[in-house]
């Protein structure tokens, strides 16, 4: 089976343009660090301790699904390259070929399901 690369790339760069308008939302709404804005929060005369802790978890949410974006945002690159090389749909562990429903479903993948949940047991 050929892998239509064009067709992956479309969605990649899509893909790509969607995680970093989320990651520049993000990092508009939390310019600061977690620690410098938990600060803010607590010297504030009229927050009272649990407006703070929700504040503070939402605000650690926002930063791990901006890191969680950053990572998805380095493997759609690294798919990318992928496709540059050659490399694009085959199995970074196995070297067999990544089937298109998969890559259709995360077109960024490395990996064929069976070495990807071999890899989260191993996590």
């Amino acid at each position: 089976m050929t892998i239509d690369t064009e067709h992956f790339r479309s969605l990649l760069q899509e893909e790509r343009e969607r995680v970093q308008h989320a990651i520049t939302h993000l990092n508009a709404d939390h310019a600061g660090s977690l620690e410098d804005e938990t600060d803010e929060l607590a010297t504030g005369n009229e927050n009272h301790m649990g407006d703070v802790a929700s504040d503070t978890l939402n605000r650690e949410i926002d930063y791990s699904l901006g890191d969680n974006a950053e990572q998805v945002l380095g493997e759609i690159d690294a798919a990318l390259k992928r496709i540059e090389d050659g490399s694009y749909g085959t199995c970074g562990e196995c070297g067999k070929e990544i089937p298109a429903e998969r890559l259709e479903a995360i077109p960024w993948t490395a990996l064929c399901i069976e070495d990807a949940r071999a890899q989260e047991q191993r996590a």
